[in-house]
């Protein structure tokens, strides 16, 4: 389900440990009294996918075999969806329990994150149990992937 990360000193991994040691970002709001980030890694056969999604409007999608966008947030396209996915997982965060972990997902796991103003949050799952509609938090992941597609049709436009 979920593996420890290799010590190695891999854009990726410090591109990740940036953003889950960051301070918040931005003040809490009456849409986001708690939340002001979250992540999604996704494990596959070789190797992980995150997005993160800030309140300060950063946004960015970037894989453990090289690549990524970073700093799609300052496109409209992108910045609604990621604003949506923070206000869900805010409406969520109680079903989210306290983690400390940083472990990645296997593949066909995901393990989505919250930041929030006093600790960070973290549930995995099986992909396709979120993907079916068949986990609670199913609505978190659907929010994530509408941020997904706008990123990769960002991508297609360069």
């Amino acid at each position: 389900m979920l593996r420890r990360m290799a010590d190695d000193d891999s854009t990726y991994l410090r591109l990740r440990r940036m953003v889950l040691d960051l301070d918040p970002v931005t003040a809490p709001t009456a849409e986001l009294p708690r939340v002001w980030g979250a992540l999604m890694d996704t494990g596959y056969p070789n190797g992980t996918a995150t997005v993160v999604c800030l309140a300060d409007g950063t946004t960015s999608l970037y894989t453990s075999t090289g690549g990524g966008i970073l700093g799609a947030g300052v496109h409209e396209s992108v910045a609604a969806p990621s604003r949506h996915l923070l206000t869900v997982v805010e409406k969520h965060l109680n079903q989210m329990p306290p983690s400390t972990e940083d472990l990645l997902p296997d593949p066909d796991w995901v393990v989505m994150r919250a930041l929030t103003f006093t600790d960070r949050r973290a549930v995995p799952a099986e992909e396709d149990e979120l993907a079916y509609h068949r986990h609670a938090l199913a609505e978190i992941f659907h929010a994530f992937h509408a941020v997904i597609t706008q990123l990769r049709l960002l991508d297609d436009t360069r």
